[in-house]
C-alpha cells in the first residue's frame, strides 16, 4: 500500500518505538538502578524489572512518531537545499559531509521535538524504577503532581526536571547515531546495488542501526549518567553540581556506570528500532498494483 509521507513517518515511528521499549525495558531498568545514587542493590537490584513500564507504553509511540515526522520531513526538504548551497557554488565540499550535516540538523530537531514527550515520561519511568514507595507509573504521577503543587514549585518544572540534561545527552548521541546510520546504509546500498539511492533490505538497515546505536551509546554514557542523577534528585540540581559532587565522592569511573547495559540495550534496540522502522516504512511505501 502507499500513503502520505507524514502518516508513513508517524506509523513507522510509533511501531518502532513501542516494540523497542517493551522488549528492552528490563535492561533499561537495570541501567537506571546501576546509575542511581546508592547503587544497584539499594535501588531494587533485579527485583520487579518491569516496574514503570506503563509510562514507556504510553509515551513510546508519540515520542518516536514526533522524532521521525520531524527527521524525515527536514531530511527531505534540507537535502536539496544544502546541496544547492554547498555544491552549486563550485566549492570542493565533500557531498558526504553535506549529507552528514543534513542528517545532524534533522536528527537534532527530531530529538528536541521528541523530548516534549520523552522527558516527563522518562522522569516518571526512572522514578518508578528506583522508588521504594511507588509500585506503578500512575502512583508516581500522583506523587509528582503533589510535589508540583507545593509552594515554590510548579507542575511544569516538576515534570520537566532534567530537560536540559536530556537535551545535552540527546544532541551528541543523535549527532553520532544518525549520520553514521545513514552513512553505513548508503555504503551498503552502493556495495549491493551500485546505486546511491534506492531501497535497502530492512534487515540490513537494522544491522546499520545496531552498529551506529552501540557506538553512540557507549560514547555518551557519562551524559546519560548525569541526566539520570538529575532526574532522580529530590531538589533543584544542575549538571555542573552533579559533575562536581560525583567526582569528589565517587570518582571519574562512576560516570561509566551502566555502560555495558546501555550499549547492549541500545545496540540491540537500535537493530529493532530502526529495523522495525525500515520494515514498516517499506510496507507502507509499496504502491498498489
Amino acid at each position: 500500500m502507499y500513503t502520505g509521507p507524514f502518516l508513513i513517518s508517524l506509523v513507522s515511528g510509533a511501531a518502532a518505538g513501542t516494540s523497542t521499549d517493551l522488549v528492552f525495558f528490563p535492561i533499561d531498568t537495570l541501567k537506571t538502578r546501576l546509575q542511581a545514587r546508592g547503587g544497584f542493590v539499594k535501588n531494587g537490584g533485579y527485583h520487579n524489572i518491569y516496574k514503570g513500564v506503563g509510562s514507556a507504553i504510553v509515551a513510546s509511540a508519540p515520542s518516536a512518531s514526533l522524532f521521525f515526522i520531524t527527521y524525515d520531513s527536514l531530511k527531505f526538504y534540507l537535502k536539496p537545499y544544502f546541496h544547492n548551497i554547498f555544491l552549486s557554488s563550485g566549492s570542493n565540499v565533500n557531498p558526504e559531509l553535506v549529507d552528514a550535516s543534513v542528517h545532524m540538523v534533522s536528527s537534532i530537531s527530531g530529538e528536541i521535538a521528541a523530548c516534549i514527550v520523552r522527558v516527563p515520561a522518562e522522569l516518571i519511568k526512572q522514578t518508578t524504577q528506583t522508588s521504594k514507595i511507588s509500585n506503578s507509573s500512575w502512583n508516581t504521577v500522583k506523587i509528582l503532581l503533589h510535589k508540583g503543587s507545593m509552594p515554590n514549585s510548579s507542575i511544569r518544572s516538576t515534570f520537566y526536571r532534567g530537560w536540559w540534561s536530556t537535551i545535552m545527552r540527546e544532541i551528541p548521541f543523535t549527532c553520532i547515531q544518525f549520520p553514521l546510520y545513514e552513512f553505513l546504509k548508503q555504503k551498503w546500498r552502493i556495495s549491493s546495488t551500485g546505486q546511491e539511492n534506492g531501497n535497502l533490505a530492512p534487515w540490513k538497515g537494522a544491522i546499520c542501526g545496531s552498529i551506529a546505536g552501540g557506538i553512540a551509546a557507549a560514547t555518551t554514557t557519562p551524559l546519560d549518567f548525569i541526566k539520570t542523577r538529575i532526574m532522580l534528585s529530590d531538589g533543584s540540581i544542575t549538571p555542573k553540581m552533579v559533575l562536581k559532587t560525583t567526582l569528589q565522592n565517587e570518582g571519574p569511573l562512576v560516570f561509566f556506570s551502566g555502560v555495558t547495559a546501555r550499549t547492549l540495550w541500545i545496540s540491540a534496540g537500535g537493530a529493532i528500532f530502526l529495523g522495525v522502522y525500515e520494515t514498516v516504512h517499506h510496507l507502507l511505501t509499496i504502491p498498489h498494483t
